[in-house]
């Protein structure tokens, strides 16, 4: 199995580059981890976008996906190929990222015939959840199976390069690796998936609400809280750890160091 992570700018991308992970999402997550919302819809198409070009410019030997935002490919077969073309030429990303099910399969062979690579995110889907009524697990009936697993291989059919399944029990994603022909990544989906991904700032613990299938890793949360806390401390009894001097030549001329 290999592991995927969320990125959202370039000083992060770049360690977690150097961790060794293979692929990274830039998630529309970021509209609650970076801009603070409650809900994944209200991450904008151009800003998702300039966050993928700095994630890739961090992690440039790294497999980058730009997640394609809500309603940036809910209009005409057009305007989504324009949209996901923009992650590739604009944000240099090596693939977009789609949440959809079957009746999206002919955008996926547009932006497939096209040459962009895409990558269908099925089972759970954020940005459905308006219409859900929240985030909900899939897959625990035979029917809700079915569904997923349906809507798994019309989009691989369609010209899906991989598909990512979420908040799945892990019997629903073992029936979605053995029906596709592409690698499947799994979010809260069991380890018959070829890969996992999760949120970056849940494994680092920084985040109020963990995931129950991402617990944290660390406390950076709490370590930098109490970093910055010490730091001030210094600053508020003027220990400053470094002050310039003037050169002895020529004090009014030459510059401090």
């Amino acid at each position: 199995m290999f592991p995927c992570l969320t990125a959202y700018d370039a000083t992060m991308a770049r360690w977690l580059e150097r961790a060794g992970v293979p692929v990274l999402l830039v998630g529309d997550s970021a509209a609650e981890v970076v801009l603070g919302h409650s809900r994944t819809i209200h991450a904008p198409l151009d800003f998702l976008i300039q966050l993928t070009a700095a994630v890739k410019r961090g992690a440039p030997n790294t497999f980058v996906m730009g997640d394609m935002p809500f309603l940036s490919y809910h209009g005409t077969v057009e305007d989504a190929v324009l949209n996901a073309g923009r992650f590739l030429t604009e944000g240099t990303a090596d693939a977009v990222k789609l949440e959809a099910d079957a009746s999206f399969a002919p955008v996926f062979d547009a932006m497939s015939r096209a040459g962009i690579p895409v990558v269908g995110h099925v089972g759970c889907r954020p940005q459905h959840m308006h219409r859900d009524g929240g985030a909900r697990v899939v897959g625990r009936t035979d029917p809700s199976v079915r569904r997923v697993v349906d809507d798994a291989i019309a989009l691989a059919e369609a010209g899906a390069v991989m598909i990512l399944i979420e908040a799945s029990t892990p019997e629903t994603a073992e029936t979605v690796v053995e029906s596709v022909g592409v690698p499947v990544i799994g979010c809260g989906a069991g380890p018959a998936c070829h890969g996992q991904i999760v949120v970056t700032h849940d494994i680092l613990g920084l985040t109020d609400d963990q995931p129950s299938f991402a617990p944290a890793e660390s406390r950076l949360g709490e370590i930098a809280q109490t970093t910055v806390e010490q730091w001030c401390d210094q600053v508020r009894r003027r220990a400053l750890p470094h002050t310039y001097r003037m050169r002895q030549n020529d004090p009014i001329r030459q510059p401090y160091e």
